[in-house]
């Protein structure tokens, strides 16, 4: 395959990503009209591309514009079997947000953004809630801190560059990590969304590298200086039993 055609097939691949990522929880089906002017795409061009995404059964038409198609949900089956944490782990999550009454996160790095793998919700009506799957920045929060904890310069460069603050901001990342690793622990107080305190922990594996973290997250109006503290022992004893089970980076498919 010569340059130019290997850079075409790229660009396809990204328009019909863009196409399938217009299909969200609040909006499961886009009539081709949202997808033309979503996309900016000529009409001939999200059509062709509509096709093909039917074609191997990842879009499906329906009276009011397409919707995810059957070939997604084996996809996605094959993710949930892949990435579904042991029920020994889930039941160590429902645990600590029972005896806490917070959200509880299990994250990890993707170069530089922080993936949600797990979460237990909080019983609160009022509760810090992140999808499992989503993608957040490693710029700011307390679980970024844990999983920016031996980072190369490199990575820290790359994690303040996409920052508001610009490169200059790799200083505080450093500080913040290293204050991690001494403590054990990090804490956040509105860094990405105002009035939200979390407090996280590393997963380490046996030869000590942290490859995830755990997190109980709520409004800063609940969470005392004094639950911190209480907080993190807990966490950090239930991240040594998840260790414990085996906890591998990623949550790879089980054996």
């Amino acid at each position: 395959m010569d340059t130019e055609q290997g850079q075409g097939g790229v660009r396809s691949v990204r328009r019909a990503l863009d196409i399938l990522s217009l299909l969200t929880e609040d909006q499961p089906t886009v009539p081709l009209k949202d997808m033309v002017d979503a996309t900016g795409l000529p009409k001939t061009t999200v059509v062709r591309l509509v096709q093909t995404l039917e074609q191997y059964g990842l879009l499906w038409a329906t009276p009011g514009g397409y919707t995810a198609g059957p070939g997604l949900w084996r996809w996605a089956h094959l993710a949930h079997t892949s990435w579904e944490l042991p029920p020994d782990t889930q039941r160590l999550l429902r645990e600590l947000v029972d005896r806490r009454g917070e959200t509880a996160n299990l994250m990890i790095r993707r170069d530089i953004h922080r993936v949600c793998v797990a979460q237990q919700e909080s019983p609160q009506p009022l509760r810090h809630v992140v999808r499992v799957g989503d993608e957040l920045p490693l710029w700011a929060g307390a679980s970024s801190k844990v999983l920016l904890i031996g980072a190369t310069d490199g990575l820290m460069q790359r994690v303040a560059a996409a920052s508001p603050y610009g490169v200059a901001h790799v200083q505080q990342l450093r500080l913040w990590a290293d204050e991690a690793a001494g403590r054990g622990y990090a804490t956040s107080h509105g860094e990405r969304d105002i009035g939200l305190t979390a407090v996280a922990v590393p997963i380490r594996t046996q030869s000590g590298v942290a490859v995830a973290s755990l997190s109980l997250s709520g409004p800063s109006a609940r969470i005392t200086e004094q639950d911190i503290e209480v907080f993190a022992d807990d966490l950090r004893e239930t991240a040594a039993r998840i260790a414990s089970q085996g906890f591998h980076h990623p949550l790879g498919p089980r054996t």
